[in-house]
């Protein structure tokens, strides 16, 4: 098993208006989240935010933890929310054991112990995709399906954004610190999320996009309401969104994603909406 990992430092608005686009896909654009028998992440200086993936085949693989935590263990300071997107799973936290299906999720708190990751069937390897941030509290573990989850159904087929958020690591289902997560899943004919922009000062967000089938691609588009970049993303891959940044996208194909939050408010609505009509 191999871990990999890489520190991403935040960006001023006014330089990121200068980016192009190798820029724009070097700074916010998690190309490779899972590869085989590895563990993968990004730490960002976004709220200091761990985003990644772990895809265990032939190997048990340990969330190890990495020089910039600074900590024995990898959970010692941090809470850890995970997605399976993959073949059915297992993760381990300490004396614990939580099997994961496909669209499961895990929420673990902090504290000194071992994590790790496998897959039932190696054939169909379970995929792990996991957002961390920093907890000065332990909250108790607990898995989270959809029939757990608060379901927001948003959009219409006519806007192109009918879609289900399944609201499943957020603090009317469970206690967290900071760390807030959730399922978008966009329905047959559906291509635009986040739809109309928004921004949250008090928050970043990182989106993970899968459910793309291979031959098509998203369009993400980020930046300031009157200044917007776009990224073109593929399945299995993930995006940093800074706090000033708005988050939406549009594809060739519907798709699912998986949104994580971090920062000091907990308040899922606490957003700053823009006028489709004035985004340049």
């Amino acid at each position: 098993m191999k871990t990999n990992y890489e520190v991403r430092y935040a960006a001023h608005p006014e330089d990121a208006k200068h980016y192009d686009t190798k820029r724009m896909r070097r700074d916010f654009l998690i190309e490779t989240v899972f590869s085989a028998d590895e563990v993968n992440m990004v730490y960002s200086m976004y709220d200091r935010m761990v985003v990644g993936g772990a895809m265990p085949v032939n190997e048990v693989l340990p969330l190890e933890t990495i020089d910039p935590l600074k900590a024995p263990y990898f959970l010692t300071r941090r809470e850890l929310g995970i997605f399976n997107v993959g073949g059915k799973g297992i993760v381990k936290a300490g004396d614990e054991v939580f099997e994961l299906d496909y669209k499961e999720a895990l929420y673990l708190g902090a504290g000194e112990r071992e994590v790790t990751f496998e897959s039932v069937d190696k054939a169909n390897p379970a995929k792990f995709y996991f957002n961390s941030c920093t907890a000065h509290t332990a909250y108790p573990n607990k898995k989270i399906t959809k029939e757990n989850a608060i379901v927001a159904q948003m959009g219409s087929l006519e806007g192109s954004n009918e879609r289900n958020i399944n609201k499943m690591i957020v603090n009317q289902v469970l206690p967290t610190c900071q760390l807030q997560m959730g399922m978008t899943e966009l329905a047959t004919g559906s291509v635009w999320n986040t739809m109309p922009a928004h921004v949250h000062s008090r928050r970043m967000e990182a989106y993970f996009y899968f459910e793309v089938p291979e031959t098509d691609a998203v369009c993400h588009l980020m930046g300031e309401v009157d200044e917007t970049r776009h990224i073109w993303m593929h399945n299995d891959q993930a995006v940093l969104s800074p706090e000033w940044s708005i988050h939406s996208a549009a594809a060739t194909h519907n798709y699912t994603f998986i949104w994580g939050m971090g920062g000091e408010n907990l308040d899922y609505g606490d957003q700053d909406f823009s006028k489709i009509t004035d985004l340049k």
